[in-house]
């Protein structure tokens, strides 16, 4: 093929499509098919089922090649809780009653960067098993937040493949569903300063209401966040909406919240029609419910969109602190 076809090749697939496809639909398709699968018993949280996708997050990121936290000797990121209260983990023994809990964190060092953090993020918990009218009790929870956690894994390998200057940390949180503690250790955990970005996404499994090559942003008016995300995306299809959904809050019921309140330019990314969609929190939130394509093609977004944000040049601006 000569140059000039490549080249008409190359800007047939932009106008066609949102980025060139990376993302492997079939690995989509296993990832979100074991979280969300019935053995998992709906992943709530203090059930074998969240652990049991605990130790498939954290084989995954073996295999990605990922770093652990400092001075972790596994992925995991422990902590205790009680009642609303969350503790350092070695705090089980000292107040009574406390439960045991745990993140699935990893990094890649930046290359020049090491101390300016981007966070990728999504929840592996869910709600567990629902009564219900029908033989079916278990609320798989593969749009929330399988698929989520479906992309974290996955920009995992991209940026394994493609060595980022900045420190670059794929976190998946527990107890999201029932308070967000996870996500509240965690930011208890991180100096807000050092954090660049963040980058949540929870319910990316199905179309937009802008339709395909879509997704929105929550607080997009925040930060200029969304801007670059766009701007990087140039020349595509895609594009990244400010959150048509202002009255239900998303910005402030995601795990982007409590850096975000910190001051950090921390959004979240989501396909969700939150105000029609039947399946949210039942027990139809299952795999065949989703549009694997359309998840891959977000991963590529973001993969490709985040790009300038992970190398260094660009910095959002930071997002008004709460007190």
């Amino acid at each position: 093929m000569t140059r000039k076809l490549i080249a008409a090749a190359a800007l047939l697939t932009i106008s066609l499509g949102a980025v060139a496809q990376q993302t492997d639909v079939n690995e989509v398709r296993r990832i979100i098919s074991t979280l969300a699968a019935d053995d998992m018993m709906g992943r709530g949280t203090f059930t074998p089922g969240i652990e049991k996708a605990s130790v498939f997050i954290e084989a995954e990121f073996e295999k990605a090649g990922l770093e652990k936290l400092p001075g972790a000797t596994s992925y995991r990121q422990p902590f205790a809780m009680k009642g609303r209260s969350i503790y350092p983990a070695d705090s089980l023994e000292l107040v009574p009653g406390a439960k045991a809990l745990h993140n699935v964190v990893g990094l890649i060092r930046g290359a020049s960067k090491p101390n300016e953090f981007v966070i990728f993020s999504g929840h592996y918990d869910h709600i567990g098993i629902l009564k219900s009218e029908t033989q079916d009790t278990i609320a798989n929870g593969a749009d929330d937040d399988a698929s989520g956690i479906t992309a974290v894994i996955l920009l995992a390998r991209h940026f394994k493949q493609h060595p980022p200057e900045r420190t670059v940390i794929f976190a998946c949180f527990t107890a999201e569903e029932i308070g967000g503690f996870g996500s509240r250790y965690f930011s208890r955990e991180v100096h807000p300063d050092s954090v660049v970005a963040m980058f949540n996404i929870e319910m990316i499994g199905k179309e937009s209401k802008f339709g395909r090559n879509s997704a929105f942003i929550t607080g997009f008016e925040r930060s200029d966040f969304g801007q670059i995300l766009q701007r990087n995306l140039e020349g595509s299809a895609f594009k990244f909406h400010p959150d048509p959904y202002p009255e239900q809050q998303l910005f402030y019921r995601s795990d982007n919240a409590m850096l975000a309140k910190l001051g950090v330019p921390a959004h979240t990314i989501s396909t969700t029609q939150i105000d029609k969609d039947k399946l949210y929190h039942s027990v139809d939130d299952e795999v065949e419910s989703l549009d694997l394509q359309n998840i891959a093609d977000i991963i590529d977004a973001i993969a490709v969109s985040s790009g300038t944000i992970v190398s260094g040049k660009d910095t959002p601006t930071r997002v008004a602190k709460e007190d």
